[in-house]
């Protein structure tokens, strides 16, 4: 399976130390199947930090890691559990951690969105039920451990 990772800076060993924390599934590698999002994503820290968009493309043993024994967790959809997961993530809070995550993205909309909730103008129900109904849901692919990362190879 083919994921793409959007930069600034060509990247040609992941390197978790240089990884910021309180992401939405912590500190980690994030990758994605959708190469437009990924090339949004370079534009964005190039335009943020300076540097040149990059893409890279990596492709990715799915059924390797499957077959492992790592500490994965999935999230097919927005959900009670996804939301508590993000957040604690976010707020630098005890979230369990993982050596791969995948699951939905909290961009730009869903960011508002849980900004509205943390600020009390909308509740968890609302919050959820605005979220089921985006249009475009984009997923992404966490690399939380080294051993996690043994299933990427640089294309």
């Amino acid at each position: 399976m083919k994921l793409y990772h959007g930069s600034n800076v060509q990247i040609t060993q992941i390197d978790l130390t240089k990884s910021k924390p309180f992401k939405d599934f912590g500190k980690g590698f994030y990758l994605s199947d959708n190469i437009v999002q990924a090339e949004e994503m370079a534009k964005f820290k190039s335009t943020l930090f300076g540097g040149t968009p990059c893409v890279m493309e990596f492709e990715f043993d799915i059924d390797g890691m499957n077959a492992s024994y790592l500490n994965m967790r999935m999230f097919d959809s927005y959900s009670d559990e996804w939301l508590d997961f993000i957040i604690a993530n976010r707020e630098g809070k005890n979230a369990p951690k993982y050596d791969f995550v995948y699951g939905p993205i909290a961009d730009d909309k869903v960011g508002f969105q849980l900004r509205r909730y943390k600020d009390e103008l909308i509740d968890r129900g609302e919050l959820l039920n605005n979220l089921k109904y985006m249009k475009g849901i984009t997923f992404q692919y966490f690399f939380g451990s080294n051993e996690a990362l043994k299933y990427l190879k640089l294309l």
